[in-house]
């Protein structure tokens, strides 16, 4: 029995003489990669919106002593003109997001109003600008005696402003374009408004969507397979759709009997169906046509009333990049938006204090038959030097957003729409009666080195003081102490002098 304790015991010293295996290593040892990341994404996010709001409010505060200044009740308010489009495979809510983010709140600290031209298909913003010049070109008394225009709402709001004794602002105005696509319809109205007539041109071809011919002047008007009587003729002409041409009376009481001559029933023909609501039949709303093509721009007469200086503009970047295979580069956009947020600030800035502008550069290349780098060939003062086309500065505006523009910018016409304008896909052409008298905003040097110093110095001493008032609520609470005594005790700093 003595040899049994003996015998455990050496068992249990073996046992315990193995060596003891490596233990797991806890989870919380080794972070989780997915917890780095959103942290990393997380901080980069954080430090980008804290520098764009800090660039923000630098730009609004160079502008604020702006809306500072008195301004007679007899007077109206500068008023500049945005031009806002849809960009290429989007909608119109994009443009406004990227509006009321990094535009509106400059302008809103400047005191300005502003009128928005919109535009949700390509040449919306084209014909809309070109019916402002016209009606402007109407209201300076320009072929007036012609003109058989009704009174609009605006008409109406200038004549009770004459009325009233109420002036307009009489500095400089500006316009402000966002995106390349938005730019090249500003560009195309331009030209249109102060090149073009007055009155729309008179085509003798029926519009686009008129599938009607005269050939077959009741293809789309028929309703019924019993052939219309001369008695009800009106009637039925009163029922055809709006795409349809206007045809003779007599004509249209001839052509039911040709038919029957032919002996093709009419039933064949394609019918529109009575049960089919007029809404959906109509045709959908186009966008008005130009006045003026751009190949004609260098024999077309400008308007007399045309100014020697055309208000100043200024132009804004809009990066919009879609699709899938892009993601990387708009998450790097995402995360770097206080370089856009500061440059458009600049910008708009610069527009809101209106200093100075200048005129648009235009390049003059000359080209000749000498080789420089061949020995034999004639000199360049021996040979004939011609002047190539020449190259204007609002060509090249923002011309690298067009190598992000959706695939559907560069889409060909459809066979419903073979005639439809495309200013997106078309080349720029600007005539050197208009784009002389163009100018855009500028802002010297040395003057935004002047006024960002001044804004620092200002912003620096805001913050001095909104800090001083956090201390005293600090030390009120008694987190600070001073002495040795409670805020509360002691009341805030100043309090015994009361």
């Amino acid at each position: 029995m003595a040899e049994q304790p003996a015998a455990a015991t050496a068992v249990t010293g073996a046992q315990d003489a193995v060596p003891p295996s490596k233990a797991k290593p806890s989870s919380k040892a080794t972070p989780n990669p997915a917890l780095r990341m959103m942290g990393s994404f997380t901080s980069a996010l954080l430090y980008d919106r804290y520098h764009k709001r800090k660039a923000q409010r630098r730009w609004c505060k160079a502008v604020s002593h702006l809306a500072e200044e008195p301004l007679p009740t007899n007077r109206m308010p500068r008023t500049i003109t945005i031009f806002l489009s849809a960009p290429p495979g989007d909608g119109l809510r994009a443009a406004r997001e990227h509006f009321h983010e990094y535009v509106k709140p400059v302008l809103v600290a400047g005191a300005l109003d502003w009128e928005v031209i919109e535009g949700r298909r390509e040449g919306e913003v084209r014909a809309g600008l070109a019916s402002k010049i016209r009606r402007v070109r109407r209201r300076s008394g320009e072929n007036v005696e012609m003109q058989e225009t009704e009174e609009t709402t605006e008409d109406r709001l200038e004549e009770f402003r004459r009325g009233a004794q109420i002036k307009n602002w009489d500095g400089v105005q500006g316009d402000l374009i966002l995106g390349r696509h938005t730019w090249k319809e500003y560009v195309r109205g331009l030209h249109e408004g102060w090149l073009g007539p007055l009155d729309p041109p008179q085509s003798s071809e029926p519009p686009p969507n008129d599938q009607t011919s005269f050939s077959e002047p009741f293809s789309d008007t028929v309703t019924s397979s019993t052939p219309p009587s001369p008695l009800n003729a009106s009637a039925n002409t009163s029922t055809t759709s709006s795409a349809s041409p206007i045809l003779d009376p007599n004509q249209s009481q001839q052509e039911p009997s040709i038919a029957e001559q032919e002996g093709s029933p009419q039933s064949e023909s394609p019918t529109q169906d009575p049960k089919q609501s007029p809404d959906k039949s109509a045709p959908k709303k186009t966008v008005t046509p130009p006045y003026i093509l751009p190949t004609v721009y260098s024999i077309s007469s400008p308007s007399p009333e045309v100014p020697a200086t055309l208000p100043p503009s200024t132009i804004l970047p809009f990066p919009h990049l879609l699709g899938f295979l892009n993601t990387p580069t708009r998450v790097y956009r995402f995360l770097n938006r206080r370089h856009l947020a500061d440059e458009t600030g600049r910008s708009v800035a610069t527009l809101v204090l209106a200093s100075d502008s200048r005129v648009f550069h235009l390049d003059r290349n000359f080209v000749s038959s000498a080789d420089p780098e061949d020995a034999n060939s004639p000199s360049v003062a021996s040979t004939d030097v011609a002047e190539a086309s020449p190259v204007w500065e609002q060509e090249k505006m923002l011309l690298e957003e067009e190598v992000e523009w959706h695939k559907s910018a560069w889409a060909p016409n459809t066979e419903d729409s073979p005639s439809r304008e495309r200013p997106w896909q078309e080349k720029m052409i600007i005539d050197e009666r208009i784009g002389s008298r163009m100018r855009v905003f500028d802002l010297p040097k040395h003057e935004e080195d002047e006024r960002i110093k001044d804004v620092e110095a200002a912003l620096i001493a805001e913050d001095r003081a909104r800090k001083g008032r956090i201390d005293s609520v600090l030390r009120w609470l008694g987190l600070r102490r001073e002495e040795g005594v409670r805020g509360w005790e002691m009341g805030l700093k100043g309090a015994e002098d009361d």
